[in-house]
């Protein structure tokens, strides 16, 4: 019983590393300017502690085959452990792990410490129960207020903005898609109406939370065209599996005449 457990832990080991290693399941195609940084942290990560997990599963496949019931009458012995062994044990992985985050850091902080460019086209981003909207400025570039006692999904005003008597309200653009030019920096501003959500596109490598009574500020610059998924990552209530909506990357002349579209409709 001990070597055939001892064969199927190897196995599995071996197995699920070499499917890790042929990108059967891999990261998607990445359409951002910090998904390259990103996807070589992650490459790290995942080569790091790989190494570490096929090591200790083929030791435990081996400790599982070498000390097996052989049947005679030996008695087993208890160990203390080893000190030595046990310090040098848990200063590597420390090392290991503080190491990955301080390398990992310097790419976290480039989306949420550093500002975007100048120039960058803002957005905000709302989530509630279990929706998600888009808010773009108009032509003046500001967005106006919004008001909680205003807010009515029933009416479709679901920001809460008071456009007859808030100038800057007048010309806001809210929308259920996310769209944004090609090659060009854009910063969204994420907000929740109620509870935790998660912003996330995997092509982008980009999800960040939306904490409620937050501002939350993250940019980005997109590289390809495309239509993709937003999603809610986190957990937020028993709708929260169809809380998604779409992200579209177009030319600038093709964004210009949606917002346009976009503008006329509200």
């Amino acid at each position: 019983m001990g070597l055939a457990i001892a064969v199927v832990v190897a196995l599995i080991t071996l197995i699920s590393t070499g499917i890790f290693l042929s990108h059967h399941w891999w990261l998607p195609h990445a359409i951002s300017t910090i998904a390259p940084a990103i996807d070589r942290q992650f490459t790290l990560t995942f080569v790091s502690t790989g190494i570490i997990f096929v090591i200790a599963q083929l030791a435990l496949a081996y400790a599982v085959w070498r000390f097996r019931d052989g049947g005679d009458t030996r008695r087993a012995a208890y160990s203390h452990g080893n000190t030595r062994w046990e310090v040098v044990w848990t200063t590597a992985a420390a090392i290991l792990f503080i190491g990955l985050n301080l390398i990992g850091y310097q790419i976290w902080a480039s989306v949420h410490f550093t500002g975007p460019e100048p120039g960058a086209m803002q957005v905000e981003v709302w989530g509630e129960q279990f929706n998600w909207y888009f808010r773009y400025p108009g032509p003046d570039n500001r967005f106006g207020p919004t008001h909680p006692e205003k807010m009515n999904d029933g009416i479709g005003n679901f920001l809460g903005l008071d456009r007859s008597h808030d100038a800057d309200s007048k010309d806001d653009i809210v929308t259920a898609t996310l769209a944004v030019p090609v090659n060009r920096e854009v910063e969204l501003v994420l907000r929740s109406k109620d509870v935790t959500h998660s912003f996330f596109v995997r092509e982008l490598r980009l999800k960040q939370d939306l904490v409620p009574g937050l501002e939350i500020p993250i940019h980005f610059m997109a590289t390809e065209t495309g239509r993709y998924e937003i999603v809610c990552s986190q957990l937020c209530g028993l709708g929260h599996y169809k809380m998604r909506a779409y992200f579209e990357v177009m030319s600038q002349p093709d964004f210009d005449k949606w917002l346009e579209t976009q503008a006329a409709a509200q």
